[in-house]
């Protein structure tokens, strides 16, 4: 199975189309997204063609193919007008013997840790910032963000297959960066 990760859309309605076009592009069996779908937050600048109410509409037409968890902007009302689940806190994927702990990062992070075991995945969102980073054994992962990217970092999502992890900008698909479990 392949996964196209992304997290921090922030209700851009812009980069929301970009994600769905890299989604067709990249023939991926399923949509994994790392939370804050449809709002910006208090901290963050209105991203590019904010319009919640249309990356609302966009994402209900591919409801059958997202795995979602919840972000820190999340809201009540943003699982009334979805059309699939957003309130996990994590999910948990297993690719061969290894665990991959799916959260936003706002509950669960390389500070406050879930029980993993050495080898283990944590990936989450959350930071804006694309992260490969391995500490006490466990291995962590951002996307980075679709919206809002930060630290210089431009928009960018995942892929996973086969055990393989491939970080890649959003507009041109281009990878630029690998991580083989």
């Amino acid at each position: 199975m392949k996964w196209l990760i992304a997290s921090d859309l922030h209700g851009s309605a812009y980069y929301c189309r970009q994600l769905l076009g890299a989604f067709e592009r990249e023939g991926a069996d399923r949509l994994l997204l790392l939370g804050d779908l449809l709002y910006h937050g208090p901290r963050n600048d209105l991203p590019r063609d904010y319009d919640p109410k249309a990356v609302t509409a966009l994402l209900n037409e591919h409801r059958g193919d997202i795995l979602a968890v919840r972000g820190n902007c999340d809201a009540d009302i943003d699982q009334v007008v979805l059309r699939f689940p957003i309130w996990a806190d994590y999910a948990l994927l297993a690719e061969g013997k290894k665990l991959i702990f799916v959260t936003h990062g706002h509950l669960f992070n390389l500070d406050k840790l879930p029980p993993l075991h050495e080898g283990d995945v944590l990936l989450h969102g959350h930071t804006h910032v694309p992260a490969c980073e391995t500490r006490d054994g466990v291995t962590y992962l951002n996307p980075g963000s679709l919206s809002i990217p930060k630290e210089g970092s431009c928009p960018s999502y995942m892929t996973l297959a086969d055990g393989v992890f491939l970080w890649k900008e959003l507009e041109s698909g281009r990878v630029y960066r690998k991580y083989a479990l």
